[in-house]
């Protein structure tokens, strides 16, 4: 990596609000020495970088190193990641392994204790973070905060181990990140109360603005599933101290093409001011999280970006520590495989006829789901029947869910109906499944269903597309059943002929394994499937197939 010793450009200052030519000296040790007025600087704009406030690294598919290699080519100079995926299947052993691995890399991540290890009670745990677990790990400097609360009933009831859990942030001065969707009136101020300081799971702009007046910093997100963003925007302008971008969950195709530069791009585009959008982009997390990231200020280190115009946004150059990582959008960045690969994965081949249900009289409940939402429906129909069993009915689009634990050989696979995937033939299976990570697939008929599933089972975790007429589609997660020890453009070729299938197979969803995963995700309404069944998110308790 390239050492500057001195740039020139136009830089813009945030907090004054103000551009002005400027010329910045570099010392040695990668700070800022000098910054002085160049009444004739070089094209293009000087900023701080961007941040992305919250994101699963594991959910890009991608370890630290990938994933730091491909976002630094976007300006992304630091990342709060919430290690919370890969804590479900291994427990503090994959923490350290994130840990370790964003240690290789010179892009910044702020690593949270994951505060939800299970999410919830009403699923089978590959791994759990009790009190004890979470208070060590934010006894560690390089442990900067505590991940998403998402147990917020148990906030609201003072659960014991809960409370603990945030007492322990607050005796270490770290800040709690919530995860809130729906949350309003008096039960918000609650758990705004019980020290959470963030919220990323809003759903409408009207309820963003209720959580930033009771004081939450809110995260406005725009991922490979969720992406409730220019609803939210104006808040920026509301309370431009208060808000912060991040992707929750990037897959390696969409972040090859953008990352928090492209939610600067729109926010701009959209008419809210400048000034605004970069302090969300850049300043604000870097404050709350206290990240030792430079600022474009005399002493700080020598960290920024810089960008051709402020419309695009089109990164130059990336700057870390005085260091050039990324140039003219090519990474300069090293690529090198995890130093590990450690993995549980126990499930065993699946037999034919494992996933029958037989028929009742009467209708069952049924999934619905929304493109771009991860917030499901709940209603009842009458389901297909051929043979006293209930099948999937593509003309109806109704297809058969499968949730089977990957933390036992031989378990029963749990079953549900689901529309608004659009499959007209074929299936897809994941051991990427929110939150305990099992194996999830959907399909229009059984025999699609045991093969996508199997296929997944034989290379202990990975993704898997089948049409039912002979293409096959895998990529192997051989890093807990969650990353692949590719690099970003591997990855993301693997995942676009997997995308290819699954859309030639008629399915319409932008991101359909992204969508999948979140189907087995109790903590978001409305109805879902663990590996115990159905699982109700308003009522949080379990319910039967058959209504």
């Amino acid at each position: 990596m390239r050492q500057l010793k001195t740039v020139s450009g136009t830089l813009v200052d945030i907090p004054n609000r103000n551009m002005f030519g400027a010329r910045i000296d570099v010392s040695e040790q990668g700070d800022i020495e000098s910054i002085t007025a160049d009444s004739n600087p070089e094209p293009g704009f000087i900023l701080p970088g961007f941040v992305d406030a919250h994101v699963h690294v594991e959910s890009s598919m991608l370890g630290p190193v990938a994933f730091a290699r491909e976002a630094v080519r976007h300006g992304t100079l630091g990342v709060v990641q919430d290690p919370h995926e890969i804590a479900n299947v291994l427990g503090i052993k994959g923490v350290d392994f994130m840990l370790a691995e964003a240690a290789r890399t010179p892009l910044f991540f702020a690593t949270g204790a994951p505060s939800c290890v299970p999410a919830t009670p009403f699923e089978t745990a590959g791994a759990e973070l009790d009190h004890n677990d979470i208070t060590q790990l934010l006894a560690r400097n390089e442990v900067t905060h505590l991940s998403e609360m998402m147990n917020v009933p148990g906030v609201l009831n003072r659960e014991s181990g809960v409370m603990a859990k945030l007492e322990a942030a607050r005796q270490h001065g770290k800040p709690v990140d919530g995860h809130a969707p729906g949350l309003r009136g008096a039960d918000l101020s609650t758990y705004v109360q019980a020290g959470i300081s963030t919220d990323h799971e809003c759903l409408d702009l009207d309820e963003a603005l209720e959580k930033a007046a009771a004081g939450l910093s809110i995260q406005l997100r725009y991922g490979s599933a969720a992406r409730i963003f220019t609803p939210l925007l104006p808040l920026i302008d509301r309370f431009p101290q208060s808000c912060m971008f991040c992707s929750d969950d990037k897959h390696p195709d969409d972040l090859m093409r953008g990352h928090i530069d492209e939610m600067v791009r729109i926010a701009v585009q959209e008419g809210i001011d400048i000034f605004h959008v970069l302090q969300a982009a850049c300043v604000n997390p870097v404050l709350h999280y206290s990240l030792p990231l430079g600022l474009l200020r005399e002493g700080d280190r020598a960290d920024w970006i810089e960008v051709e115009d402020l419309q695009t946004f089109h990164v130059k150059r990336s700057v870390l520590k005085g260091k050039v990582v990324a140039e003219k959008g090519v990474s300069v960045l090293p690529m090198e495989e995890p130093l590990d690969q450690p993995n549980q994965f126990l499930l065993q081949p699946i037999t034919s006829g494992s996933l029958r249900v037989p028929a009742k009289q009467g209708a069952c409940r049924l999934i619905t789901v929304t493109d771009g939402d991860l917030i499901t429906g709940s209603v009842t129909c009458f389901p297909t029947i051929v043979d006293g069993t209930v099948v999937a009915d593509a003309s109806r689009d109704i297809l058969k869910l499968v949730v089977c634990n990957r933390y036992a050989e031989y378990p029963e696979p749990a079953v549900a109906m689901v529309s608004g995937i659009g499959l007209q033939r074929g299936a897809f299976a994941a051991s990427i499944a929110h939150d305990s990570h099992h194996l999830v697939a959907v399909g229009c008929d059984d025999t699609a269903l045991e093969r996508a599933i199997n296929m997944v089972i034989g290379s202990k975790g990975g993704l898997a597309a089948v049409d039912g007429q002979g293409r096959e589609e895998l990529m192997p997660l051989p890093v807990a059943g969650l990353m692949t020890t590719m690099n970003c453009e591997q990855a993301a070729e693997s995942y676009i002929r997997l995308n290819a299938l699954v859309r030639a197979c008629g399915c319409p969803l932008h991101a359909p394994f992204m969508t999948l995963s979140f189907l087995s995700l109790p903590v978001i309404p409305n109805l879902k499937l663990t590996d115990q069944g159905l699982f109700d998110g308003i009522q949080f308790r379990r319910v039967g197939f058959w209504v």
